[in-house]
């Protein structure tokens, strides 16, 4: 059993996410959250457990369990997720949202969903440069930050894009991304 009891002001944070998940996988996600938001450095579980003094738990894979075999449903929490974030920032509109993607340079023979793409920071207009790792498209809500003095964009769902290779070894149809921004206005073009 995990002798952990999270503090009240993060039960009460993540009350509207709590019913996603079984009475077990919330426990583990509430102590990674708060190890999470207490770790320096890199985040990894195992810099979670530690900062928490749990690192020499013998249950320790059941930490790892929960962002990579429990079953929640990621989708269902981004939409918890983007309706607070709304509702907290932008209550009366304009909805604002951006799309990026983003290539994690990941290399072995276990990243089989990796796919070589052109690196857009490394590119520019007259130089092409390829780069292999996944690529990961991030959905965010862009708005203004009062204590910030500026706007940002808020993530709330990042979804990985698997190379089209991956995808025709799967037998899946290969999901095009679109190359050019998409603009929504209420008003006609002039």
């Amino acid at each position: 059993m995990i002798s952990f009891a999270p503090a009240p002001v993060l039960l009460r944070w993540f009350a509207p996410f709590a019913s996603a998940f079984t009475a077990p996988t919330l426990r583990g996600v509430l102590v990674l959250i708060a190890g999470t938001i207490l770790t320096p450095g890199r985040r990894t579980v195992t810099a979670a457990l530690s900062i928490l003094g749990l690192r020499e738990l013998a249950s320790f894979t059941t930490f790892h369990r929960v962002l990579n075999r429990n079953r929640w449903a990621p989708r269902d929490l981004a939409g918890r997720l983007l309706h607070q974030l709304v509702e907290t920032f932008v209550p009366e509109g304009p909805v604002v949202m951006a799309i990026d993607e983003t290539i994690e340079r990941r290399w072995g023979s276990r990243i089989r969903a990796r796919g070589i793409y052109r690196d857009p920071v490394r590119s520019s207009h007259g130089h092409f440069v390829k780069t292999s790792g996944l690529r990961w498209i991030s959905l965010m809500l862009v708005t203004p930050i009062p204590w910030a003095g500026r706007v940002w964009a808020l993530p709330f769902l990042t979804v990985l894009a698997p190379s089209e290779r991956y995808a025709h070894e799967r037998g899946h149809r290969h999901k095009l991304l679109m190359s050019m921004p998409i603009e929504s206005s209420s008003e006609a073009p002039k």
